[in-house]
């Protein structure tokens, strides 16, 4: 299965071998140690290391409900009438389905896929980049596209990737991909990280985004197993990433989320960073009742400026899946 797609989902061989993902795991750790395939978190992909990059069709197996529940809850984070950009990805294409739903909004891509989820959507105006296509992930790079990017200013970035550590921030396998992600930072006031657990702790061989300059990252409940998606997690909170974990129910679940309707189970996992590191969210932005904040005054997500002595209870809430 793993030659034929590229990468599998524990989950899927799993359901496909009729067996539990404790022996699905067992024996993908021995066909690793053979050489056959290289492990990651949720699943398996054929080996190559840093430079090896799944496409598209390959991607799209891997963690799809996970994907999902991040798009659910990172729709809800953009508001009517804002501007924002939006990179190449699987899980981008799945919040761009969801931002078909916000009136007057209007979205930077350099992404095909995220372009044609928004085609149809009657009151949301997309702005494609110029680059040259590049047919893995249907994404438009290059000095085209980095130079349609200059001069602009939008609310906030999403931006997908292959491995997400707290010592490098967000990473890819593509030098061209990396250079427009760059570019695409740039533009925004704050930076959200869409990344499924199968991501974290995993480096990749060119640094898209720093650690210091991701404002948010969006993701979801690692497993109980799963002890190094859990500390990079920890990791991540301590150097001041604000990080909002779905789960079940903590999105709309197919339509973007705005102000009071945001779940409670999505309010309750929203990590701040600790007290007294690097960084609060950018003025007005994300903050009580700021433009950018998901929602009216009580309705959008806590930041750690109101949290103080709160936050290191919260963070520490991950503390028992490490264990």
């Amino acid at each position: 299965m793993v030659r034929a797609n590229g990468a599998v989902s524990l989950r899927e061989l799993a359901r496909v071998v009729q067996t539990s993902e404790v022996t699905v795991r067992r024996d993908v750790r021995a066909l690793e140690a053979e050489g056959l395939l290289d492990r990651r978190h949720g699943g398996a992909v054929l080996p190559g290391g840093f430079t090896r990059e799944s496409g598209f069709p390959q991607k799209s197996h891997l963690a799809t409900a996970e994907k999902t529940a991040i798009a659910d809850l990172a729709a809800s984070f953009v508001e009517e009438g804002e501007a924002v950009v939006v990179g190449a990805g699987t899980t981008t294409q799945e919040l761009a389905r969801r931002l078909a739903r916000v009136p007057g909004l209007t979205v930077v891509t350099n992404s095909l896929l995220v372009a044609q989820a928004l085609a149809h959507a009657n009151r949301v105006e997309v702005v494609m980049t110029g680059g040259t296509l590049r047919g893995s992930n249907y994404a438009l790079v290059g000095s085209g596209a980095e130079q349609s990017l200059q001069g602009l200013r939008v609310t906030r970035a999403f931006l997908s990737g292959s491995g997400l550590t707290a010592e490098r921030g967000l990473s890819t396998s593509n030098m061209l991909s990396a250079s427009v992600d760059r570019a695409l930072v740039q533009a925004a006031a704050e930076v959200v990280v869409l990344a499924d657990h199968t991501k974290l702790g995993t480096d990749t061989m060119f640094q898209t985004v720093p650690t210091d300059v991701i404002t948010r990252l969006v993701t979801d409940e690692p497993p109980a197993h799963d002890d190094r998606a859990a500390t990079e997690l920890q990791a991540l909170a301590d150097q001041g990433v604000h990080i909002s974990v779905a789960g079940p129910g903590s999105g709309s679940g197919g339509g973007a989320v705005h102000g009071d309707a945001v779940s409670q189970t999505a309010r309750r996992r929203d990590v701040p960073p600790l007290p007294g590191q690097r960084r609060n969210l950018p003025l007005g932005h994300g903050q009580p009742g700021g433009p950018g904040s998901g929602g009216p005054p009580g309705a959008q997500l806590r930041s750690a400026v109101s949290l103080d002595g709160q936050a290191t209870a919260r963070v520490a809430d991950l503390a028992p899946r490490r264990r």
